[in-house]
């Protein structure tokens, strides 16, 4: 009897464990951006490619377009541009809170490896 309670017990606690990472697993395996925030990463890693300041800076707030110039864009597209041009894919991670602002989060991966 003391063996087959332990073995249930057992089974028991693999189902929860099991459930629960699936808990913790599954919102960022269904996690969808809203529309609009694709498109606006999109439009951002083109205008990486393309240096473009002004396309980058385009839906950021004043104290984006300030805060970032044109050296900062440069660095960023000796970096990436490469990268981009080979071809990637994106995943939406998710989202979180960061000192006031909404902040989110994307995967990247390159085709060239």
């Amino acid at each position: 009897m003391g063996l087959a309670f332990r073995a249930l017990a057992s089974i028991k606690h693999r189902g929860f464990a099991m459930a629960l990472c699936f808990a913790l697993i599954a919102p960022v395996a269904f996690a969808q951006a809203p529309q609009q925030l694709e498109t606006t990463m999109k439009n951002m890693l083109a205008a990486v490619q393309a240096n473009s300041l002004a396309n980058f800076t385009a839906a950021g707030d004043a104290a984006f377009q300030q805060g970032m110039n044109q050296a900062m864009l440069d660095g960023v597209n000796a970096q990436l541009a490469p990268r981009l041009n080979q071809g990637y894919t994106s995943t939406f991670l998710g989202s979180l809170n960061q000192l006031g602002y909404t902040v989110y989060l994307w995967k990247l991966v390159f085709k060239d490896g």
